[in-house]
């Protein structure tokens, strides 16, 4: 029981758009087949953006995986050999994801789970601060901001809907954002502060 508790565990792997999350995750995953572990993949339904049956990253890295709409679905669709379970986009799972991942890990199940830490206002992203609370290990990941070349851990919505009422999720690649650092990231929301004055704006 003792080595069984210590088999399960969650990993988070967030940061921004364009930043490598998924790839991050396939790489996981296929180091786990290499290793001759059964390993299922799961996506939210409402990413489509590449494949309906494959987890894919912005460049074209791919896994097979299995489409569910409520995060509650994939705790029913795992086998019971299965030792590895990833999870892509968990920003777009409900917050039942959380009690998912802590029920796979207590059944001795390594949980890889990639997802955006940030909406495009710069705002915690549905339950994944849920879920780097609980995970025991965490990777942020950086972009390259598009306007200055520093590190971007912000994603800009470009088209679409952006003022202070849009929606918080719409589901897009290169036509919607693009990956910004925190001085140059324009939230479009009140709520969230600008970049201050240089010292020499304001001299």
């Amino acid at each position: 029981m003792y080595q069984k508790a210590l088999a399960g565990f969650i990993e988070v792997v967030c940061g921004s758009m364009f930043s490598g999350k998924t790839e991050e995750l396939v790489r996981r995953i296929k180091r786990a087949q290499i290793g001759r572990q059964k390993v299922q993949v799961f996506k939210p339904g409402i990413d489509n953006r590449y494949s309906v049956e494959h987890v894919q990253s912005h460049d074209s890295n791919k896994h097979p995986s299995i489409s569910v709409t409520r995060a509650s679905e994939i705790l029913e669709l795992v086998d019971d050999n299965t030792r590895v379970v990833g999870i892509d986009e968990a920003q777009f799972f409900d917050e039942g994801i959380v009690d998912v991942a802590q029920k796979l890990a207590y059944r001795g199940i390594r949980v890889i789970i990639s997802g955006l830490d940030m909406d495009f206002r710069g705002q915690p992203f549905g339950p994944m601060p849920k879920l780097l609370a609980v995970a025991e290990s965490v990777t942020k990941l950086s972009a390259v901001c598009v306007v200055c070349g520093a590190p971007a851990t912000r994603s800009q919505r470009i088209a679409g809907i952006t003022g202070a009422d849009a929606p918080k999720v719409l589901v897009g690649a290169k036509d919607f954002y693009e990956a910004r650092c925190r001085f140059c990231h324009e939230p479009q929301d009140s709520r969230v502060p600008k970049r201050a004055p240089s010292p020499e704006a304001t001299a």
